[in-house]
């Protein structure tokens, strides 16, 4: 058994994708988190799913209940904002404290199984503008890692990565191209309709990326 064990927070996406495979990659034992939240794309799980099964590793889908809404990607009568990749400030399709939560529960299942980190796929530059997603974020919540634990008093504080923090899109799909990350599997769209909106932050972003990488991307074709 190595001693490179971690958990992978895996949303079905293309970051979270890669970061799972960057994982594997770098020789660490895996497992698998994935988050039934109430969300609107309800094809992100089954993604993930498929995602953890073609590399074998052990996952879960975790129900929470955010069902108080609050954002586009939950709530059904809050309409989801036409894409905009030149939007300033927090939109509406952040979900409040989503990251922290997520991190909790991953990093509870960690301490649990004793395992060394916690791997998020968040990333600070081509993204939605969700707080949760920057570098003072992951920062503070390792402080939060590191005094509120018991692995973190005893010095042993389980690391919060997140190795695609500040790469671009079409950086971060260079890497999955070069690690055989299976984007056909993948799962970006915030309606989650059965094909790509092309209309939502995501889907505009996702390509994008694709398109300054030079790849194709296999569920998208136009």
């Amino acid at each position: 058994m190595s001693n490179k064990r971690g958990v992978v927070l895996l949303s079905g996406g293309i970051d979270s994708a890669t970061t799972l495979y960057y994982a594997l990659d770098k020789g660490y034992e895996i497992d698998v988190l994935t988050f039934d939240y109430g969300q609107k794309n309800r094809g992100e799980i089954g993604s993930a799913k498929s995602i953890a099964q073609a590399v074998g590793v052990e996952y879960k889908v975790i129900k929470l209940d955010f069902s108080w809404g609050g954002s586009a990607l939950l709530d059904k009568d809050i309409e989801l904002p036409k894409g905009d990749l030149e939007r300033e400030g927090v939109p509406i399709s952040y979900v409040p404290s989503r990251n922290i939560v997520f991190l909790s529960c991953a990093l509870s299942y960690a301490e649990t199984k004793l395992f060394n980190e916690v791997f998020i796929g968040a990333n600070a530059v081509d993204y939605s503008g969700y707080p949760d997603c920057r570098p003072s974020f992951i920062e503070a919540f390792q402080r939060v890692v590191d005094y509120g634990t018991k692995s973190g008093v005893e010095g042993n504080s389980i690391k919060i990565a997140a190795p695609l923090l500040n790469l671009k899109k079409s950086e971060i799909i260079s890497l999955g191209d070069s690690l055989n990350v299976p984007f056909n599997l993948t799962s970006s769209c915030y309606k989650g309709d059965s094909e790509p909106c092309m209309e939502c932050d995501s889907c505009l972003i996702r390509e994008q990326g694709f398109k300054e990488a030079g790849l194709e991307d296999p569920i998208i074709k136009r």
